[in-house]
């Protein structure tokens, strides 16, 4: 990576924004700041639709700061950079300079101009064409080997003729997406599971601040099982700033709807339970919806009559993000966002435990209805079990 205390961090979709795009802006400036605040000092501001951020103390950890910055949606590339006269003679003993620092032997390179500032008296092929001679020489010089490719370059220098000039050696993929807290909010039901924190990514990701609710059912389900919950809530956390979860005990309706209830439809109803408790838990911190990690088919809950069944205990939205992709393209994404190591642990949840030997795989809403009468006063054990929730907030 290139050795810097600068960064041009660069966004896609903000930049279609119509008037309300500063908006946009500065709520991705908020989450910069906050991302990197356990680091030191920095200075995060915005020109020409790119931030610039600079850390002010000298001790500041340059890879654990594009760590953060990786994390932080909204953001499609991270661009380490190097800020210096905006004179030909210091463009290109700053671009060699730059590339001599990489690992250039044997490689091949190219440059390319961007030129904000069209008061600049030469043009961007021009300047990149004496900037790429520059380069040459002085890895010559080095006695190095290096050669140019303006088709698929191993490494890419990019000038920026702006307020200074800038050179770019270096371009990191961000997380993309939009800013957390962009797309208003909703509840996750977060099992410890490989979907649902999958499923909380990708909706952060669209910029929805997250609240998750976890369902606990001791002792069939342990206090390991708990605290695996709470790590992949961490996780998540790292990339929405930020989780307000729920672990919400579930054992004593749980044991209602197996006393009670035909085995073949348990599951179901207690998917319809959860999602009952999750959206009141919603509603009390004003979230618009509800997000799950189901995908069409995956377990007998999880098919087209099981799903319409399970929406129509909720009152509003269920998003499922995972809804149209298979196991191992939930898995990828699990991996890519450090998920997946927490998520294998063997510590079972409470919709794995008691999982009938023949699920109904076709449920009618009518049946599942008629079997939720015999329920023991639902009503009251769902606002126990509200009013009993754990609330832990995760930073």
């Amino acid at each position: 990576m290139q050795k810097t205390d600068l960064y041009l961090l660069k966004y896609g979709e903000i930049a279609l924004k119509g008037l309300n795009r500063p908006k946009f802006e500065q709520k991705l400036i908020d989450n910069v700041n906050s991302a990197l605040a356990p680091l030191g000092k920095f200075s995060v501001k915005k020109a020409q639709s790119t931030i610039y951020v600079e850390a002010l103390d000298e001790d500041i950890d340059g890879i654990e700061t594009v760590e953060r910055l990786k994390k932080v949606f909204g953001i499609v590339n991270i661009c380490p950079a190097t800020r210096c006269e905006k004179g030909m003679d210091s463009i290109k003993e700053t671009a060699a300079r730059c590339v001599l620092d990489m690992d250039y032997e044997g490689k091949s390179f190219k440059v390319e101009t961007k030129r904000e500032d069209k008061r600049f008296p030469l043009k961007s092929p021009e300047i990149s064409r004496e900037v790429g001679g520059a380069v040459l020489r002085a890895v010559n010089k080095a006695g190095g080997n290096i050669k140019v490719d303006v088709h698929d370059p191993d490494i890419l220098v990019q000038v920026e003729i702006r307020d200074s000039a800038y050179i770019v050696a270096d371009i990191i993929s961000g997380a993309g997406g939009m800013p957390v807290g962009s797309g208003g909010r909703a509840a996750l039901l977060l099992s410890g599971g490989i979907d649902s924190p999958v499923a909380g990514w990708m909706i952060a990701k669209r910029g929805v601040t997250l609240d998750a609710v976890y369902f606990h059912s001791p002792p069939y389900t342990s206090e390991r099982a708990k605290d695996k919950v709470v790590d992949l809530a961490k996780i998540l956390s790292s990339y929405t700033r930020g989780i307000r979860l729920y672990s919400v005990p579930f054992t004593d309706i749980q044991l209602d709807i197996i006393d009670n209830c035909p085995k073949n439809m348990l599951t179901i109803i207690m998917r319809r339970i959860m999602m009952r408790i999750a959206e009141k838990i919603a509603v009390k911190n004003g979230d618009m919806a509800l997000v799950t990690g189901e995908s069409i088919g995956q377990v007998a809950s999880q098919t087209m009559e099981a799903l319409y069944c399970t929406d129509a205990a909720a009152g509003m939205p269920v998003f499922r993000p995972c809804i149209g992709m298979d196991k191992e393209e939930i898995t990828a994404i699990s991996k890519k966002i450090g998920a997946y190591e927490t998520s294998i642990q063997p510590y079972e949840d409470c919709c794995t435990i008691f999982v009938p030997k023949h699920p109904k795989t076709k449920p009618r809403l009518d049946e599942i209805t008629e079997a939720e009468k015999s329920l023991t006063d639902i009503e009251a054990m769902i606002e126990k079990a509200i009013e009993d929730a754990e609330i832990i907030n995760i930073k």
